[in-house]
């Protein structure tokens, strides 16, 4: 090869790589904002202590941002039932990331067929857990004489441990 080619070919190589685009190197590892057990048992017995002291009889299901329950709280004269209610509600907070009420009002022309889906239930009744603007999970209530009752409690709930998660960085 003449010289002069070998300097064009090492040329035109420098040249295309001033436009090849730099790749960064993708992490292997994602970090996420995860609750602890302490923070989701606050939660819930705030929850449920909320609606006893209104007088209604509940339980309160606590789930991680991807719906694996943390911690369930049935108060003693709650039906077993309201446990799966409160865990199907809290698993359309993280499919939504907004309250049920909230979910429900949105997105009311597809409820039905949301409802539809095992594990998920549109009912006003669950709200946000969040910290620093990240999604940690939800808690979802059910027992009391209406949905709204059962979201005042869970967002009660939240409330009571709002002040600890409002300084996570």
């Amino acid at each position: 090869m003449s010289m002069r080619l070998t300097m064009l070919l090492a040329g035109l190589a420098g040249i295309a790589a001033l436009f090849t685009p730099t790749v960064q190197a993708e992490s292997a590892v994602v970090n996420s904002r995860l609750m602890t057990i302490g923070i989701a048992s606050k939660i819930a017995g705030a929850a449920v202590k909320s609606c006893a002291d209104s007088g209604y009889q509940v339980s309160a299901v606590v789930v991680d941002r991807s719906g694996v329950v943390q911690v369930v709280m049935r108060d003693v004269f709650a039906s077993r039932f309201t446990i799966e209610i409160a865990q199907r509600k809290a698993n359309a907070t993280i499919l939504s990331g907004t309250s049920t009420s909230a979910f429900r009002k949105n997105r009311g022309d597809i409820r039905a067929e949301l409802n539809e889906i095992d594990g998920i239930l549109v009912l006003d009744g669950a709200v946000p857990i969040r910290a620093a603007g990240a999604l940690l999970g939800a808690v979802g209530v059910s027992g009391a004489p209406g949905g709204d009752k059962d979201e005042a409690c869970a967002r009660a709930g939240v409330d009571s441990v709002l002040e600890q998660l409002e300084f996570v960085d």
